[in-house]
């Protein structure tokens, strides 16, 4: 194939942002076309570089037809919307129910969370995968919790450890995503702000999780994080549902960042200097893939 032809199949496939089988379908067919408009180009008396050369020009930008290609098979089904949205709806559950205070049910939680994932992640990372990866993540969730709950002047050496091991795992799975498409890295860690802003300000300056006012003050809350996990929900349904990819973006930044904001500023007192920080890292997780993508694509 001339060279420029294959170029642009090179840089259409760098701005299509699809599951990798459909990409290469779709690849493959443009190759298709390509040698097809060609050879008709050359059987009308042009040189086949020449042929080439307009064949490709026909098509336009490569980037722009990555966008319409995109916006036709961007929008999964309501199954994938479904299971995507699942373990939100099951983290809801569990407080809805009050079983997130029996170790069994959330150890069932956990194994299924990690088997999934697990799965997902060796089938070739699936839509519905990314939002049980964050869930996969939920250790690192808990230890940067727990750490508000070490003794003064700990917390530090705790920081110097944790911090470091957290940023590894996040970059790590990040950038794999990323390969992907970074709005999946957006959807992955989409929990965390959420799970953040409402669990620092109920950790901090009441112990740990057997501590009884931690426990009655989670009790309280229950009805209002019950809620903003059925909003996350149902931003997941939207995030795959929908085409457009500037709406996709609005599902995934808008509901985390409202939930996240809300509990803040009603809870702001509570909430000491530690707080702040992994309240902004966890923000920052869910908003740089975002900023990827729009760079890449400037």
């Amino acid at each position: 194939m001339i060279d420029y032809a294959s170029h642009y199949l090179n840089r259409f496939r760098a701005s299509l942002k699809i599951d990798q089988t459909i990409k290469d379908g779709v690849a493959d067919e443009l190759h298709a076309h390509l040698e097809d408009k060609s050879r008709e180009l050359e059987e009308a008396g042009l040189s086949r570089e020449e042929a080439y050369k307009v064949a490709v020009q026909s098509l336009g930008s490569p980037e722009l037809l990555a966008q319409q290609v995109y916006e036709t098979h961007a929008q999964g089904s309501w199954k994938e919307a479904f299971f995507s949205a699942l373990p939100h709806f099951l983290v809801a559950l569990l407080f809805a129910s009050y079983y997130w205070q029996k170790a069994a049910a959330l150890a069932i939680v956990l194994v299924l969370t990690v088997g999934i994932a697990i799965y997902g992640w060796q089938r070739g990372k699936p839509i519905w995968l990314f939002p049980w990866l964050g869930y996969y993540l939920m250790p690192v969730v808990i230890t940067g919790i727990l750490l508000l709950n070490l003794p003064q002047g700990w917390g530090w050496i705790a920081a110097l450890i944790y911090i470091p091991l957290a940023l590894f795992v996040l970059i790590h799975i990040m950038r794999q995503t990323g390969k992907r498409d970074w709005l999946y890295a957006s959807l992955m860690l989409a929990p965390m702000p959420v799970i953040f802003s409402w669990f620092l300000p109920l950790s901090t300056g009441h112990g740990l999780m057997t501590s009884d006012a931690w426990v009655t003050r989670l009790q309280t809350q229950a009805p209002w994080i019950v809620t903003s996990f059925v909003a996350l929900a149902a931003a997941t349904i939207a995030f795959i549902r929908l085409k457009p990819r500037k709406y996709k973006i609005m599902s995934l930044l808008i509901p985390p960042l409202v939930i996240l904001f809300a509990v803040t500023w009603v809870s702001r007192g509570s909430i000491n200097l530690w707080g702040w920080v992994i309240l902004a890292f966890s923000l920052s997780a869910v908003a740089v893939p975002v900023w990827m993508q729009a760079r890449a694509q400037s």
